[in-house]
């Protein structure tokens, strides 16, 4: 069963760790699955900063590190121009604001596709320089061998199928995949290679739903959902997509709150106050002693 641990009523901006809390690990979570299908579904959000981890953690069974903070964070127009010292600054800051999630950090595109070789260095790399669990790639088949080849060096990766975001200009698009007998063959075989090469775990996203379980119900290590099926072994999703910080989010996304709307107000309200004069008020400003 997952658990919530409560935070440290101390952390701050001064004092932002909380007292250390036993992680979870990799075995721990592939053990999740037992029996063909983990009871008690994964939990697992994107996370970018120390603060924001701080804040997931207790809630969250993995955090993950992805590249999609190219464009949440930056601003860029996809994930493709994400570099490796992006990922390791933002996955070093989460690391140091968890204590109970199994972080895992996406490799950036460019940085494993040339050669296991290649790929080594960059994992390695990101594994010494942030204390990560696990490193994410994209791709099935064509990176089975890149897979075994980190998994036998000591680490963890956790595979993505199905709609792979880094592929967009190859995949024509971010439309779910699957829709053909050849494509959802191919799906479905691209699962079983990442398995069969020694991922610990496959993130399944945007593809139809008949995929999802099919993958889930034949694979004995976890499958996480995004844009796939509620019978998945667990599920992700971008968190500021989630906290309803941007209008317009993927057709998979259900909006958990309205964070945009309550900065826009919030910012709204300062501005209010500092044109009126009322801020700063007695409460804000120093006065000298009698």
């Amino acid at each position: 069963m997952s658990t919530t641990f409560q935070l440290d009523t101390a952390t701050s901006r001064a004092n932002p760790t909380p007292q250390p809390m036993k992680r979870l690990t990799v075995p721990a979570i592939q053990r999740r699955k037992m029996g063909g299908k983990t009871a008690d579904p994964l939990v697992m959000l994107t996370a970018y900063t120390a603060r924001q981890a701080q804040l997931l953690d207790p809630h969250c069974d993995l955090l993950l590190v992805g590249d999609s903070l190219g464009q949440v964070i930056y601003g860029l127009p996809s994930t493709l121009p994400v570099t490796l010292e992006m990922m390791i600054a933002h996955g070093a800051a989460v690391v140091r604001g968890s204590y109970h999630s199994v972080v895992v950090v996406d490799m950036p595109f460019g940085s494993y596709e040339a050669s296991p070789q290649t790929a080594f260095a960059a994992a390695s790399r990101i594994m010494a320089e942030t204390g990560a669990a696990a490193v994410k790639l994209e791709g099935g088949h064509a990176m089975a061998e890149t897979i075994a080849f980190l998994a036998q060096r000591g680490i963890p990766v956790m595979a993505h199928v199905g709609l792979t975001p880094q592929a967009v200009n190859a995949l024509g698009g971010y439309a779910a995949r699957g829709r053909s007998q050849e494509e959802h063959a191919k799906i479905i075989a691209d699962g079983q290679a990442v398995q069969a090469a020694g991922a610990f775990a496959v993130v399944i996203e945007g593809v139809i739903e008949p995929i999802a379980i099919a993958l889930t119900n034949t694979l004995e290590i976890p499958t996480i959902g995004i844009g796939a099926s509620a019978q998945c072994d667990g599920q992700v999703l971008v968190t500021e997509d989630m906290l309803g910080m941007f209008e317009r989010v993927p057709r998979f996304v259900k909006k958990y709150g309205d964070v945009a709307g309550m900065i826009g107000d919030t910012a709204a309200q300062y501005a209010r106050e500092v044109r009126e004069r009322s801020f700063p008020g007695p409460e804000q400003t120093y006065q000298p002693k009698a």
